[in-house]
């Protein structure tokens, strides 16, 4: 067992934020009053501050809680909504975990099965090698205001970490087909997708490519339709996935909720996070087969195995589900997407060039948030200087690099400031203090009014900073965010 290739650990994260679809119903009523026949639920909203990369970051601290970083060797970042044309996402992604700068990296996208491509070229990659592999998957997805696409829709990430160790699932087998089937697109240039008509998609697409791929693995790997235990397949159209399920011969019972109701679809992602879903319930032996259709069609088969009942606990997809705040704001939602402009002020027209060079050569104090520690006399500190900071010692050239990122803090002062530009005001921030020791100035992002106070627990989130508008620049720290139970 302890040389086997399969799935070590497992992380997501899904925004705390839940956009009733009520809301949007309601918002939009006036327009497409057939909206109400789908206002039930919610979907995921990330903050203003969220994007792809930050997400997957969360994801991924999820994944990596205990595993020593140095053995992941590669990297990848699946998406069809990364932030950067012409900038590697996933570098960015590594910076914040503080991954070995020798670690592989690879941006995935083009359709929404970059997750499972992903996923399966990471198996293939892991054979034989001696690390592991660390894939993210992660959605911002956008969508025209009063759309079906907008009521179905979710943001969220997943990741998992695949190499050798004692596995909680490993891989079966693998089947993939290439079909240049267009269910819907969206070009360089456009913010939004285009989709198709429903019944051709249906019709044409999921329910004729889709068995064709999963019976062809089922066939290949010699496993009996009827030995699945939990089938995966991401579809917003109703009827669809069982229908799938009956054509193979899985039974029905094994096809596993989409979590429309409390999440939305979360893209390239969203087979992962179902995955992820499933393993948290998962017993030792069960079969859980997952499918990604788009441009063709994934399929993986896993077998759960005995290690899955001492996986330490996580966050995961139930944890993230379960930290939920209910947001009714539909103009709030559209602001944070850019779907309306909003009147920001004189104090938001500053220009915000990012000096590249600056960032680079600070870029593990930046993204990585790491701070000092003292050889001499143990003190840590965030910046790291030349001098420690600690007036019995001011020892020079003494500090080593000590991380920040997964440290807790308390709130020693704080201001909720209504005059300074934010695009969810007011705009919190103060002094924290780090268990261990370390003070820096932050803002403080997830806060709710009257919630945070001298005292309150904090915990380090990877965010945006603010964005370059004139530019197309994004600049990314770490914020504090309060302790969730």
């Amino acid at each position: 067992m302890a040389h086997d290739i399969g799935i070590v650990s497992f992380g997501a994260y899904v925004p705390r934020l839940r956009l009733q679809r009520k809301a949007i119903a309601t918002a939009n009523a006036w327009f497409n009053p057939g909206l109400r026949g789908m206002a039930r639920g919610e979907r995921s909203m990330a903050n203003w501050d969220e994007d792809t990369v930050t997400m997957a970051v969360e994801a991924a601290r999820d994944c990596l809680a205990g595993v020593d970083t140095a053995s992941v060797a590669s990297l990848s970042l699946a998406s069809t909504t990364h932030p950067f044309d012409d900038r590697q996402n996933t570098s960015i992604a590594a910076g914040a975990l503080h991954l070995r700068p020798g670690v592989r990296s690879l941006d995935v996208a083009g359709s929404l099965r970059a997750g499972t491509s992903a996923l399966a070229t990471a198996f293939a990659a892991a054979r034989g090698a001696e690390d592991h592999a660390l894939v993210l998957a992660a959605e911002h997805r956008l969508a025209k205001a009063a759309s079906t696409q907008e009521m179905h829709y979710g943001d969220g990430a997943a990741a998992f970490l695949i190499g050798p160790g004692a596995p909680i699932a490993t891989l079966v087998g693998t089947h993939s087909e290439t079909v240049d089937f267009v269910p819907q697109f969206r070009a360089h240039d456009r913010a939004h997708d285009y989709a198709w008509e429903e019944r051709w998609v249906r019709d044409e697409g999921y329910m004729k490519i889709v068995p064709r791929v999963v019976t062809a693995l089922l066939e290949q790997a010699g496993t009996p339709p009827a030995a699945v235990s939990a089938f995966i397949l991401p579809c917003t159209l109703s009827r669809v996935v069982p229908g799938v399920a009956k054509a193979v011969g899985i039974p029905e019972a094994a096809v596993r909720d989409n979590l429309a109701a409390v999440c939305g679809d979360t893209g390239a992602a969203h087979p992962l996070v179902m995955l992820i879903h499933a393993l948290e319930q998962a017993k030792p032996g069960d079969l859980v087969l997952v499918a990604a259709f788009d441009s063709g069609c994934d399929a993986l088969l896993f077998r759960v195995t005995d290690a899955v009942t001492s996986l330490p606990a996580r966050r995961g997809v139930t944890g993230s589900l379960a930290q939920r705040k209910e947001e009714n704001g539909y103009q709030k939602y559209q602001a944070f997407n850019g779907l309306v402009t909003l009147e920001h002020g004189m104090r938001a027209e500053a220009d915000k060039g990012t000096p590249l060079s600056v960032m680079y050569r600070n870029r593990e104090m930046i993204t990585g948030l790491i701070g000092g520690r003292c050889r001499h006399c143990g003190t840590v500190q965030y910046p790291r200087t030349r001098y420690c900071v600690n007036p019995k010692c001011k020892a020079l050239d003494s500090q080593d690099a000590e991380p920040f990122a997964g440290r807790r803090a308390t709130v020693m002062s704080y201001t909720a400031d209504v005059l300074t530009y934010c695009p969810d005001p007011p705009a919190y921030y103060g002094m924290i203090e780090f268990d261990g020791g370390g003070r820096m100035m932050a803002d403080f992002t997830d806060v709710d009014d009257g919630t945070v106070e001298v005292g309150t627990p904090m915990r380090m989130v990877f965010r945006i900073k603010d964005v370059d508008a004139a530019r197309g620049f994004v600049r990314y720290f770490w914020k504090a965010a309060p302790v969730t139970a």
